[in-house]
């Protein structure tokens, strides 16, 4: 079976240019021009990848988002968020409320068709990852169960802390999360903990697993946006 795109936009040519591609890319396409009807194909089609416009008739593209992201059947649905705007501040928005990616208007049909398989693969992934109860990427070695790190078989010893910091990130690989995300996934209710906590958990957490910290291999920072783990192909 095809895996199923909802394509989300109130332009209907660009969501017909983008189901017309997606469609001879092998992907089954579903439509929606509002927010409230990509609500019901979601519930009612379970989509594989959702590409949502931030700006919607009705219910705007960020409430669909977070809408999605709160409801536990289907919060794990990778969404690329589309922008007109292109700022920072749209692109950090989108990511707060739960994007995993998103490409800014007008923008490249190759590139978005690129972005998709590229965002189902690292999905696969991820449900893969979270089967197992063992991590490798390059010399960094991870056991979930007994919270034993290893870089090239010696043993590193992080804090509770920073092994639930390493694990969510490594967990969605190449996937952005700002720091206000890690606090509240990371660090939960928690008092008291400032963003540029963050900042001070991924300094340590590098001195002891990069080899150079001015260019890590593992913990990413991306300037504008916060961090991720590297993209694993």
């Amino acid at each position: 079976m095809p895996e199923k795109i909802l394509v989300v936009d109130d332009e209907k040519d660009l969501v017909d240019l983008i189901s017309y591609n997606l469609e001879k890319d092998g992907f089954a396409v579903l439509r929606a021009y509002d927010g409230e009807t990509a609500l019901k194909q979601i519930r009612g089609h379970n989509p594989h990848l959702m590409i949502l416009d931030l700006m919607l008739p009705g219910i705007q593209g960020i409430d669909v988002c977070k809408r999605i992201r709160n409801d536990p059947e289907h919060a794990a649905l990778p969404i690329i968020m589309l922008t007109a705007k292109g700022t920072e501040v749209d692109k950090v928005l989108g990511l707060e409320v739960g994007a995993d990616d998103y490409v800014t208007k007008p923008f490249s049909v190759k590139e978005l068709l690129a972005r998709v398989r590229s965002l189902l693969r690292r999905s696969a992934m991820e449900k893969e990852a979270g089967e197992k109860d063992i991590f490798v990427y390059k010399d960094l070695r991870m056991d979930y169960a007994s919270h034993l790190v290893t870089i090239k078989d010696k043993r590193v010893d992080l804090s509770p802390t920073e092994f639930r910091l390493l694990k969510f990130l490594a967990l969605k690989p190449g996937r952005v999360y700002t720091r206000d995300q890690l606090l509240d996934r990371v660090w939960g209710d928690e008092t008291f903990v400032e963003p540029r906590t963050v900042d001070v958990h991924i300094k340590r957490l590098r001195a002891q697993i990069e080899k150079n910290k001015v260019r890590p291999q593992y913990v990413l920072t991306v300037r504008g946006f916060g961090y991720k783990f590297a993209d694993i192909e």
